[in-house]
């Protein structure tokens, strides 16, 4: 089977942004003098990208590139302002964790409910109940309500479901980096299935690995617009240059200097970042720097970088004590430090005065987002106080060509000989 399955020509998506929801509703009712009471934000410009029946494409970009946005508007979740999108062939969708699913339901039920909304008969769901429960491999959490699931079972079941449903294209918006690494190798086995069965494949992924592995093509998106399409190796090529002149481009400024701009502004924050003590110390600036001396949240996997924060100090304190820790997106703390743990002593600082802290470390992460937390905290009178903490301040992510098992790399060294019968002991 040849042809088109999917074609997108000029895409445009705009957003209105409201300072206040009144503002909304002033718009609405056509209160005032044609006063415009919004910002417009434009996620998505004049995008164009066709893709063959039984092409894999990924799509690969920054964080607020329009990436999601873009299959969203393929898959018909979302309307685009301008522009028009062709689809041909039955269609299964995998954007969001949990999305289409009733969390008040049983999996079993949501399993039916799923497949109704794609066009199938109760018979036809029954025929292919068997190979759902098997491929999401849950066992009896299939009778249970999936508010009880954790995120992996979620994503197995979810993804079992999309791609037992006979779909001719299947889209797929990072879901696999919830699952486990045995998970994700059975679901990209059935990637290739798919591939040789002739189904098309749309797939947006920081895992470059599986970019270059199993894609024909891929497209780069860059602030809502398309940078280039080509060949994996090329566009990842392309796209890591993009991540070192990302910060490089739009502030021309080295962390070490005085900046204009503060560090944090330039890093991806918490809006509902938590943030309590007792306010001796203030933790008022942070960031990350890459191994080029660049402010960015976006890391090589490999790669030297350091985690910065700046800290003034409202009482004279004895003994400080500077940490951070790294979470997974799920909350799972990963890894951190401090400068107890690594024996780091300084002179006490006063009233008025301020610190700045640099942890430097080598990044051995997988490919992935995680979570940045900070701390100032100290002994006095031998009770533990913490004078300022920020959980999940902002986040990072680690781009890698090559992921391992777990959370982080051991970088192992393999050595392969001719077996010689001789005993290592």
């Amino acid at each position: 089977m040849s042809g088109t399955a999917i074609k997108i020509e000029k895409i445009s998506k705009k957003y209105k942004l409201y300072d206040k929801p009144q503002d909304r509703l002033k718009e609405a009712l056509h209160l005032g003098k044609k006063k415009q009471y919004y910002q417009e934000y434009e996620a998505l410009k004049d995008v164009d990208l066709e893709v063959q029946v039984g092409e894999t494409v990924g799509i690969i970009g920054t964080n607020g590139s329009g990436k999601s946005t873009l299959l969203k508007i393929i898959t018909g979740v979302l309307q685009a302002t301008e522009g028009t999108v062709m689809v041909n062939g039955r269609v299964s969708a995998l954007l969001e964790l949990g999305a289409g699913f009733n969390m008040e339901y049983t999996g079993i039920e949501n399993v039916y409910l799923n497949g109704t909304m794609t066009g199938f008969s109760k018979e036809e769901i029954d025929r292919k109940l068997d190979a759902i429960l098997e491929f999401a491999d849950i066992g009896e959490f299939v009778n249970q309500p999936v508010k009880t699931y954790s995120s992996g079972m979620f994503v197995r079941l979810a993804f079992a479901v999309a791609i037992n449903i006979d779909p001719e294209i299947l889209i797929v918006d990072e879901a696999l980096s919830v699952g486990d690494v045995f998970f994700q190798a059975k679901c990209y086995k059935k990637f290739e299935e798919f591939k040789k069965q002739g189904k098309t494949i749309l797939i947006v992924s920081h895992d470059l690995g599986s970019v270059s592995k199993y894609c024909d093509r891929v497209m780069v998106l860059n602030k809502g617009k398309k940078l280039a399409e080509g060949k994996p190796k090329k566009m990842i090529d392309l796209y890591k240059k993009l991540l070192v002149g990302q910060t490089e481009n739009t502030t021309g400024c080295e962390p070490e200097k005085a900046c204009t701009s503060e560090w944090k502004q330039q890093m991806q924050l918490n809006p509902k970042v938590s943030s309590y003590g007792n306010a001796a110390a203030e933790i008022y600036d942070y960031c990350t720097v890459n191994e080029q001396n660049l402010i960015t949240g976006i890391l090589q996997k490999g790669e030297l970088f350091e985690i910065k924060m700046r800290v003034k100090f409202h009482q004279d304190i004895s003994e400080p004590i500077f940490a951070y820790t790294i979470k997974d997106s799920r909350g799972t703390e990963i890894t951190g430090t401090n400068t107890m743990y690594e024996q780091v002593f300084f002179a006490d600082p006063k009233c008025g005065e301020t610190r700045q802290v640099t942890f430097t470390q080598e990044m051995n992460l997988q490919g992935g987002e995680y979570l940045v937390s900070l701390g100032c905290t100290g002994f006095h009178d031998g009770t533990f106080d913490v004078y300022h903490r920020l959980y999940d301040a902002f986040s990072i992510t680690v781009v890698s060509d090559k992921n391992t098992v777990g959370y982080y790399d051991m970088n192992s060294r393999i050595e392969i000989s001719p077996e010689t019968g001789r005993s290592l002991v």
